[in-house]
């Protein structure tokens, strides 16, 4: 776990101090589970931080970790999650975005809850300074998968 931690802080640190046009991007995000797991867990939590680089004036690439939650319907265990993944965002004009991430996600809580492959494909709007955005989160195990909607916000640096 602490190799996991110190990998994705490496990679930020690597990029922030080789890129030349790209930033740090840190938010919050509300989900609503789905599919397998909605009758265990009712609101999905989120912080995100992410690095990205500008291959062009409409691509970026990046980096992004962060901590997620899980909350427990009837009094059981909540479930976190650390997201490790590479991300990537494709403006269609100075306001409207596409994006994905996709890495593996590391369980943290729990005691014995399993880690699984994560995918995020999200539409937003931009400025400057922040983005909005609506996405389908999934953390796969096998056999299964946990699924969320989440809205999320982030602010750029």
């Amino acid at each position: 776990m602490k190799k996991v931690l110190f990998a994705a802080i490496a990679v930020m640190a690597f990029g922030a101090s080789n890129a030349q046009d790209g930033g740090f991007k840190a938010g919050v995000n509300l989900g609503m589970p789905m599919g397998d797991y909605k009758d265990f867990y009712s609101t999905n939590l989120g912080l995100d931080i992410a690095y990205t680089w500008a291959v062009s004036d409409e691509f970026a690439v990046g980096v992004t970790t962060g901590y997620s939650m899980y909350n427990a319907k009837s009094g059981g265990d909540a479930a976190s999650f650390m997201p490790v993944a590479a991300t990537a965002q494709y403006s269609f004009s100075e306001s409207i975005f596409a994006g994905a991430d996709l890495g593996y996600a590391v369980g943290l809580a729990p005691s014995g809850i399993e880690s699984g492959m994560m995918y995020q494909p999200k539409l937003g709007y931009q400025t400057e300074k922040f983005e909005i955005f609506a996405g389908y989160k999934g953390i796969s195990f096998d056999g299964s998968s946990l699924n969320t909607l989440n809205f999320g916000f982030n602010y750029k640096f």
